[in-house]
């Protein structure tokens, strides 16, 4: 008794004084010292999320790369700005005489950044105009997508994998995720290579060879690139595919997400009898412009919940832009966006300025930058304030998102909310794990280590099963280093450099 009593007077003394020790649990040190990630690789921290009692601290004020769970900063930063209900605009207005449903003039299209307008929503929308009385535009189309001001370039070639759609870049007139979809089925003989939105906002080079044989190896895929050398840009599919193939669709960065918008509405026009032969412009509404229309995005907290359950890097990037227009005004840029998170989560002292770089939101960086302590200080903020509710916008382990394989078979399966982030040598997971005893815990577990892909997420697996079963830290099994002590305590072995640097595997895409 006196004994628990004396380690609860010591971990309040040292959660109160910030924290400059390090607090290892015999269980987790066993579990980190059996792994091969070496013990200044790891930044963790665990603890109560309604108290201050502390399970167990290394590096907490290490800087390390977070990778995709940084997009917890910027969608609880927008959530505490703008709450749950905030719904991104997409106005419509109408520029000259609007008589007996004729537009002698032009219609203007602003968009506000909405991350998630997509096909479906297009004839939504045309009917909308249509019970507007619209029958008929004279002039053009103008697209005003001056609410960002963002890098003109389609992809953040952050890797090789540079039409991928986790590389998509931002744009305030953000249409299908910056996306193009096409199928290619065979016919006659060939194979034929078929828009899902007909235009001319790219081209098709067809190369493709039909051969006999199998749908495996070689056959069964074409290569797919995307040529840049005219001002439209060329889809280029080559390779030897075979007959015994079937339909495929695929999604890929091609075009401007606005192009795709203009094609898809102009066709959806045409499809229901509105009359219109004219083209597409850029500029700013028009002075004087009457606005007809507003398209709504869903609500803000089924959003935030695909970005993170989902780790979608556009979205994420559109949180950061959207928060730093709605902070510092249009148009915004992503220094006004990093700075409108900060500005956000430091009115509730959550964050460390000089140990803290947001870099683009989304997690594709290696500038980015963050602190165990400040993760698990965000993290408790947000239970505090929202509590289960915030919690089902993170993956629920076994459930959905990005653990729902991860944990399915686990333990864990229903009694973690996590958000992940995988790059090169980096491993992250971050979140609440709820004890079989019914306590939550507040859970940061960063790795950051050639051996990150295997070794780190297998050690940060055994942790969170460990704290299902962990009865409190009452158990007498928490002892305490201060920083010197730390670098001078030995570890019960450590096998990193007995074991071979493993093959490299590009991580998953949902994990960026």
């Amino acid at each position: 008794m006196i004994k628990n009593i004396n380690l609860w007077l010591v971990l309040s003394i040292l959660f109160s004084a910030n924290i400059s020790a390090n607090i290892l649990n015999k269980d987790i040190e066993y579990m980190v010292a059996k792994s091969a990630i070496k013990n200044e690789e790891l930044g963790l921290y665990i603890k109560e999320t309604k108290t201050n009692r502390v399970v167990s601290a290394i590096n907490i004020d290490k800087l390390f790369t977070p990778a995709s769970v940084i997009k917890v900063y910027s969608a609880y930063a927008l959530l505490l700005e703008l709450g749950y209900n905030y719904r991104w605009m997409t106005n419509f207005y109408i520029k000259g005489r609007f008589i007996n449903g004729i537009v002698y003039g032009d219609l203007i299209v602003k968009g506000y950044g909405d991350p998630t307008l997509k096909s479906s929503d297009i004839p939504k929308i045309v009917n909308s105009l249509k019970a507007k009385g619209l029958k008929k535009i004279n002039g053009d189309i103008i697209i005003d997508r001056s609410y960002f001001s963002v890098k003109s370039k389609d992809s953040s070639h952050f890797d090789k994998n540079i039409y991928s759609p986790y590389n998509a870049m931002p744009d305030a007139m953000m249409f299908n995720q910056h996306t193009s979809n096409f199928k290619l089925y065979p016919k006659n003989g060939r194979y034929v290579v078929e828009k899902l939105i007909s235009g001319d906002s790219y081209k098709v080079s067809n190369q493709i060879k039909t051969v006999g044989g199998s749908c495996a190896g070689k056959r069964a895929n074409p290569s797919i690139s995307v040529s840049y050398a005219s001002a439209t840009p060329t889809l280029v599919l080559k390779g030897k595919l075979s007959n015994r193939c079937k339909k495929r669709y695929y999604k890929y960065i091609i075009t401007k997400p606005y192009k795709e918008f203009y094609n898809a509405l102009k066709n959806e026009f045409h499809k229901q009898g509105i009359k219109y032969n004219g083209r597409m412009r850029l500029s700013r509404v028009p002075s004087g412009a009457k606005k007809i229309f507003v398209h709504y995005s869903d609500r803000l907290e089924n959003i935030i919940a695909t970005t993170a359950k989902k780790s979608n890097n556009l979205f994420a990037r559109h949180l950061l832009l959207t928060l730093g227009a709605k902070i510092y005004g249009a148009p915004s840029t992503i220094a006004k966006g990093r700075k409108a998170v900060e500005r956000v989560l430091n009115r509730y002292h959550l964050l460390n300025y000089s140990k803290t770089c947001i870099d683009n939101g989304c997690g594709l960086s290696r500038s980015s930058k963050i602190t165990s302590r400040s993760m698990a200080k965000v993290l408790d903020h947000a239970y505090k304030s929202y509590g289960d509710r915030w919690l089902n916008i993170l993956s629920i382990a076994g459930k959905d998102g990005t653990i729902k394989r991860r944990f399915a078979q686990s333990v864990v399966k229903n009694r973690a909310w996590m958000k992940t982030g995988t790059l090169d040598r980096v491993k992250n997971i971050v979140g609440y794990v709820k004890a079989k005893t019914g306590t939550l815990y507040t859970v940061v577990i960063l790795v950051n280590s050639k051996y990150s892909r295997w070794a780190g997420s297998a050690l940060q697996n055994k942790i969170i099963k460990w704290l299902v079963d962990y009865k409190g830290v009452e158990d007498g099994n928490n002892i305490f280093f201060t920083p010197k002590e730390q670098r001078e305590h030995k570890p019960l072995w450590d096998i990193s450099d007995l074991i071979k640097e493993p093959k490299v595997f590009r991580y998953d895409e949902g994990d960026l």
